[in-house]
Parts: structure tokens; sequence; C-alpha cells
């Protein structure tokens, strides 16, 4: 991997960390100022919580292994 392409996996990486962290403030939202009346958005914003804290574990194992491989 070419260093242009670790910044942009790192970049990646931060842009999806993000985003899992702004679905994690919607489901805070959730918690504190929309339940019990609100329950029914749980399903919705756990599951896009989810997935795009999925993708963040994703694209950080292939840069953390990009990293070591660049240090081998």
């Amino acid at each position: 991997m070419t260093e242009e392409e670790l910044k942009s996996l790192d970049k990646e990486v931060k842009k999806l960390k993000r985003i899992a962290t702004e679905w994690a403030g919607q489901m805070h939202d959730l918690v504190e100022e929309r339940l019990p009346a609100g329950y029914k958005e749980i399903p919705g914003i756990a599951q896009s919580t989810y997935d795009a804290c999925q993708a963040w574990a994703e694209a950080n194992a292939k840069l953390v292994a990009a990293q070591k491989e660049i240090q081998s």
C-alpha cells in the first residue's frame, strides 16, 4: 500500500468514526428526550448505529493491518 493510499484510508476511518458517533448521538438523544413515547424509533436508529460502527470497525481493521505491514 502506498503512502497516499494509507492517508486515504486513514481519512476514511476518521469519516466513518464521525458518522458512527453521530448515530450514537441520535440514539442518546432518543433515550434522553423522546422515550418512552418514541420507542418505535429504537430499531431504525439502533440498526443505523450498528451499521455505522461495523463500517468503521472494518475500515479501521484494514488501516491497522496496512500500518503493521508498512512497519514490517
